[in-house]
This record gives structure tokens, C-alpha cells and sequence, in this order.
């Protein structure tokens, strides 16, 4: 087994190598702006430092967010086009449950990363494993009373103290999580979905009310 994780969903730009016994090779960079500009360099960057050809690879792992459009789009098409060119198979696995897994907590606990205008795609978990609710998109001051108590990660959860007390790291998902993660479930025979992008709410950009579509005469 040779996975190659990738993930979008956050400003984290991550990629990580996991020969089915343990992470090779990752990496990560911050940058909200530059996910298509920092993605495939990064693939180089771990395939140079684990000493292997794109080729060697056997299976793609991708976050699916939830995430803004934009970015999220960025990690899933690659992965696809990586698979595609490769004859591998695709999996993907939900953001949060990366983050979950990083936690390593082990009472239940949320994930919160941040959606922007003042929201968080969120879920509870009941440990670093097992996620308890579908990821959601609200604003913090909403889900106060489902969240009340509960340690937190995430960069969401660290905006909003108030809402979130006992907040900490990880801020953003690893690759190097989601590939661990991954190469867990598959060991242990469990299927993992297609790499479905989990959206949540419709695009930043909308076509304008007053669009008027000119037609050739």
C-alpha cells in the first residue's frame, strides 16, 4: 500500500505518504489564497523526500471538506485527475474526521473549522474515531447549547471562545491524519466513500439579478 493524502478544505494546503505501516512523508503549508499554486509542488516535494515516483502510488486519499468552494475544489479534482491517470482508487474522507483524529481525545468533544461570514462546519464526535452528527454549517452563537461543555479543535472553535471555552489545537487537518486514518479503515475492510465534496451552501459568486445573456443574431 502507498497512499497519497491530500486536503484543501482548511487555508491548509496538505499532502502526506503512508506505506500502509506509517506517514513517509508530509506537508503543510498555510495560505488561504494559493491552494492551486501550493498544491502539486507539495505532491513533489513529499513523493522527492520518500524517494518515489508519482507511479509507486496505489490509492489517493482527498478531504472533503466541508470547505469554502474554491479551495475545496482544488484538492478533490486533483485527486481525481491523480486517480484517473493512475488507475487507482479514489477515497475520501471528511475533513473534521481528520481533525478528530489528530485530537486523539478520547470523551466526546467537536471539531469547528471556519466557513467564513461568521460561521463554523462543525460535528460532535464521541472520540478521535467515531462522529456522532453529519457536518453542519452554522453560526456559532446558534449551536451554543449543543456544544456546551465540550473540549473543541479546530480553527473555528479557536475564533469563537465564547461559544467554544475550551478550545485548542490542532488549528487545521493534516494529511499525515487522514492518511493514517484512511489506511486504518482500509485495513480493517471498510469501505471508504467516493471523494464527494461536502459543500454545505451554495458558492461566494453568484450571477448578478440584473444578468442579461446577449445572444449572436
Amino acid at each position: 500500500m502507498l497512499l497519497l493524502a491530500l486536503d484543501t478544505a482548511t487555508p491548509a494546503v496538505t499532502v502526506a505518504l503512508h506505506d500502509g505501516d506509517d506517514v513517509i512523508a508530509s506537508s503543510s503549508q498555510v495560505d488561504a489564497r494559493r491552494h492551486g499554486e501550493l498544491l502539486l509542488p507539495a505532491v513533489d516535494r513529499v513523493l522527492a523526500e520518500a524517494g518515489l515516483r508519482l507511479d509507486a502510488v496505489t490509492g489517493i486519499v482527498a478531504g472533503t471538506g466541508p470547505g469554502p468552494y474554491t479551495g475545496l475544489r482544488v484538492g478533490l479534482m486533483t485527486a481525481d485527475t491523480f486517480g484517473l491517470a493512475l488507475g487507482v482508487p479514489v477515497h475520501g474522507v471528511c475533513t473534521l474526521d481528520g481533525l478528530a483524529y489528530a485530537a486523539d481525545l478520547e470523551g466526546p468533544f467537536v471539531v469547528a473549522t471556519d466557513a467564513r461570514r461568521k460561521e463554523v462546519y462543525w460535528a460532535r464526535y464521541a472520540d478521535s474515531r467515531t462522529r456522532l452528527t453529519d457536518p453542519a454549517v452554522d453560526r456559532p452563537a446558534d449551536i451554543a447549547g449543543q456544544v456546551a461543555g465540550l473540549p473543541a479543535v479546530g480553527a473555528g472553535a479557536l475564533l469563537y471562545p465564547d461559544t467554544f471555552p475550551k478550545a485548542h489545537e490542532p488549528e487545521h487537518v493534516s494529511a499525515a491524519a487522514l492518511a493514517r486514518l484512511a489506511a486504518e479503515r482500509l485495513a480493517a475492510g471498510e469501505e471508504l466513500p467516493a471523494p464527494r465534496p461536502l459543500y454545505l451552501r451554495r458558492p461566494d459568486a453568484q450571477v448578478p439579478k440584473n444578468y442579461k445573456v446577449v445572444t449572436p443574431k
